[in-house]
């Protein structure tokens, strides 16, 4: 057998690594700035926290790190290709805890220093990041009195470790850093290192969420248990939702937490699925598996509706399929309910009535529709009465409904005009333009005269109500291919041929214009408005504001991010809040004076972010002599503290933010 000679690989003990005299590592000017947020600081912590309760048998793998020998460096033993991320922030940890305990603990702190900083120079740390920020990394672990009142990743996420880590649990976090273990891999002289980067992280397709999902279920079991709940559960859980496996996690899980997933890029699915359902012996596995798979069952159902036997639920259902699955959740929700019976069938179908008003009120008002599913959610859990209010308050009224059906294009026109009619499925019919949105120079709407003949006004007057209610009807498609283009005259013989009622009453009009197409408006607005009703138990139409748990947790500080709120409604009154840091101090400093019970509560439980201290440097706000807010979080942080004291406090229902301009489209 041949052996390699330019890689080296070897499972390490990831601190015996770094304590190593010898190690020294420098970050080539090539790698991409250092970019962990705090959740994959959380993430960390959590995992180290883990395996130090295990028994002394267990490890934790970080994965490999690659690096290269470079004997011309005057820096470093190691130049480091991949693997700066993880090392970083393990540094950082270390660097927080070493500060927490090196007056309480000196036998501890000498072996932190050891990992942290050269055998030659205690002076400069044994990561160096390449120039650009290496005085700020090195001003943080070396805890430096310069820089106060910067902002850096470094500092963000060493201030979180620094305020989830206290002495008394220091022996705890160095025992599961201890268990921390890794591949090195080390470069000769002779190979690639490109090559051999490429090939650990371009590879074959990254895992997606549900991948991970069905991974971490089956994480820890045994062979014969895996199987067990492979054949049993996953699979049919696979076979009932097939390529939107996905959506069905995404969907479930803002069914069951309220709350709005992220997706894009991050696994925010999957990090909500282990937030939701921690590890799990296999009778508790089985039990919750076997609720996936009765949610399963009904996404297969709303996923195909013909699946369903009742023909008024089955109608119902493809009725919300024509705005998408976005609704998924809710409609999750209240089948499942229906099924056990827990509402009746009339229940569920005003819910999936609603869904159609609200979802079909909006798009005609041109309101996104966006970050409102979670918010029905979280109703639904309080009850028939919330929910009813909730649909009201977001549904737009009547009075927008009917100037925006006068000057709007009709979206999901076939969708409207099948149930106008009273079509069961408007399968084999079309939208027929009585006016073309683009008319011939020959057409004309009463024989006489004709479209080039017709003033630069009304021209423009007939193309933008071309899609509007009035002027669309339904047509069978063999009838609308003989009418398609032609003027209105020549189209009034096919429309009397129709067994649409709406379109046949066009025959008996002699003339069509903006005159008759207001009239329609007038009387199909009559009808909309009934047959997508908004609940009338409030007079609040607040779809401008967002509540405080919908809100949009971002990561770092995008462009435009202090402008991103209009203002910000909290229990009635209205604060001009620009953006998150204002409102993340704002509410904090209520909260000390209005629910410091659950302020608390809060503080204690995620161990900040008020402090009796000013422990680490950074921003800070004092409260009173002996409590202090740190300011120095990311915005996701912040956001997520807001929404977790508001929650906490039971206020959260009461808050809303008013994104500005800037704020929609960040």
């Amino acid at each position: 057998m041949s052996t390699a000679t330019n890689v080296e690989a070897t499972a390490v003990s990831t601190i015996e690594w770094l304590s190593s005299p010898s190690t020294s590592i420098v970050v080539p000017v090539y790698q991409r700035q250092y970019r962990w947020d705090i959740g994959g600081c959380e993430k960390l912590l959590t995992d180290i926290r883990a395996v130090a309760d295990e028994d002394d048998a267990h490890r934790h793998f970080i994965g490999s790190i690659l690096s290269a020998e470079d004997p011309a460096h005057p820096d470093a033993d190691l130049i480091l290709i991949d693997g700066q991320q993880r090392i970083t922030t393990l540094m950082l940890l270390i660097a927080a805890l070493h500060h927490a305990v090196r007056d309480a603990d000196p036998a501890l702190a000498a072996e932190l220093r050891r990992v942290l900083l050269r055998a030659d120079d205690p002076d400069r740390t044994k990561l160096r990041p390449h120039d650009a920020w290496a005085h700020l990394f090195e001003s943080v672990v070396l805890d430096r009195g310069d820089g106060a009142a910067r902002e850096s990743r470094f500092d963000d996420n060493y201030a979180f470790f620094r305020s989830q880590i206290q002495a008394d649990e220091a022996a705890r976090i160095w025992r599961g850093l201890e268990r921390l273990e890794h591949v090195s891999i080390t470069l000769g002289p002779a190979a690639s290192a490109q090559q051999i980067f490429e090939s650990l992280n371009s590879t074959g397709e990254p895992l997606r969420d549900h991948e991970l999902i069905h991974n971490y279920v089956l994480m820890g079991l045994s062979h014969a248990e895996q199987q067990q709940v492979e054949d049993e559960f996953w699979l049919p859980i696979e076979r009932s939702t097939g390529d939107a496996i996905g959506a069905f996690w995404r969907h479930f899980l803002i069914m069951t937490t309220g709350r709005e997933v992220a997706v894009g890029g991050e696994h925010g699915v999957y990090e909500a699925f282990r937030r939701e359902f921690p590890g799990q012996d296999l009778d508790a596995l089985r039990t919750q598996a076997q609720v996936w798979r009765e949610y399963s069952d009904i996404y297969r159902v709303l996923l195909d509706p013909t699946e369903e036997q009742d023909p008024e639920i089955r109608r119902q259902l493809s009725y919300v399929n024509a705005f998408g699955r976005a609704t998924y959740p809710l409609v999750l929700s209240a089948y499942r309910d229906h099924q056990r019976g827990t509402i009746t069938k009339d229940e569920l179908i005003r819910t999936l009535e609603r869904i159609q008003s609200l979802l079909l009120r909006r798009a005609v008002v041109g309101v996104p529709t966006d970050r409102l599913i979670a918010r029905l959610c979280r109703a639904r859990a309080e009850g028939p009465e919330q929910l009813l209010k909730a649909f009201a308050r977001i549904t737009p009224s009547d009075e927008r409904i009917r100037v925006a059906l006068k000057f709007a294009d009709l979206p999901h026109a076939l969708y409207v005009l099948g149930r106008l009619e009273g079509l069961q499925d408007p399968a084999g019919f079309d939208v027929e333009y009585v006016v073309p949105p683009a008319p011939h120079n020959n057409w004309s709407g009463d024989g006489e005269r004709l479209w080039s003949e017709y003033s630069e006004d009304e021209q423009n007057s007939h193309r933008a109500l071309a899609s509007t209610l009035g002027n669309l009807a339904l047509i069978e498609q063999p009838l609308a291919e003989r009418v398609f283009g032609d003027s209105f005259p020549a189209k009034r013989d096919t429309y009397r041929r129709s067994r649409i009622a709406g379109t046949a009453e066009l025959a008996g009009l002699d003339t069509w214009g903006t005159a008759a197409i207001a009239r329609r408006t007038a009387a199909l607005t009559a009808a909309f408005v009934r047959i997508w009703p908004r609940p009338a138990v409030t007079d609040i139409d607040d779809d401008g504001l967002t509540p405080i748990l919908d809100a949009v947790r971002r990561r770092g500080w995008p462009a435009g991010w202090e402008r991103e709120f209009e203002y910000v409604e909290y229990r009635g009154e209205r604060w001009d809040v620009p953006d998150v840091k204002y409102l993340f101090n704002r509410v904090f400093r209520r909260g000390w004076t209005d629910t410091r019970e659950a302020l608390d509560a809060f503080t204690a439980r995620n161990g900040g972010p008020i402090y009796p201290e000013m422990a680490w440097k950074g921003p800070w706000d004092e409260l009173d002599e002996n409590h202090f807010l740190y300011m120095g979080w990311d915005s996701k942080y912040m956001m997520s503290a807001v929404q977790g004291l508001l929650e906490e406090a039971g206020l959260a229902s009461e808050v809303f933010v008013k994104y500005s301009y800037i704020g929609n489209v960040m």
